[in-house]
């Protein structure tokens, strides 16, 4: 059995479950997700929890069951509390600012970088060099995180470039100088 999929997903108060066949959709305060699974895995609401179950033991299914779980944890806890990603930038003249509602970054190319937001999608910029992307869908906060992300990865050398706050960047060391 699944460790992870045999695991009931707990609703808080304030959200709102409804499972009509192989589509879950969850409302709550911070917005409305709706997914359809596999119609393979038996999704049922009991009380304040649903329970997702596997008709049996095939590989597909095993590798379905903690999947489908995980999936509708992700949007229970999205629309609950929902999710960000902090981004810091670092480099000399780098740096980003909020016009309207697109996140404008100049970060060392002749033109400026722009990214809009989506109406599931807030990005925040509480510092010159710190960008902040939240939402209630797990995979579209870490996407767009990852395209901001892209446009100036960091370098090992100096560090410059764009990078999550949690993320460890490893150094390397330059050129030997001749002689020495």
């Amino acid at each position: 059995m699944s460790r992870i999929g045999r695991l009931p997903v707990a609703i808080p108060a304030g959200v709102e479950v409804v499972v009509d066949g192989s589509t879950v959709t969850v409302k709550g305060p911070k917005g409305t997700l709706s997914k359809t699974f596999n119609s393979n895995m038996s999704i049922v609401k009991d009380g304040e929890t649903i329970v997702v179950t596997r008709p049996n033991d095939s590989k597909e299914n095993r590798s379905l069951h903690g999947l489908t779980r995980t999936l509708i944890a992700n949007m229970v806890e999205g629309v609950a509390n929902g999710y960000k990603k902090e981004l810091e930038i670092n480099g000399i003249g780098y740096r980003a600012e909020k016009k309207g509602k697109d996140l404008v970054m100049k970060i060392g190319y002749s033109h400026d970088v722009i990214f809009s937001e989506t109406d599931d999608l807030s990005i925040e910029v509480p510092a010159p060099n710190k960008i902040i992307v939240s939402g209630a869908d797990k995979q579209k906060v870490g996407q767009l995180a990852a395209e901001i992300r892209e446009t100036r990865p960091p370098e090992p050398y100096k560090g410059k470039g764009i990078r999550y706050v949690d993320e460890y960047v490893r150094r390397k060391e330059g050129k030997a100088g001749k002689g020495k």
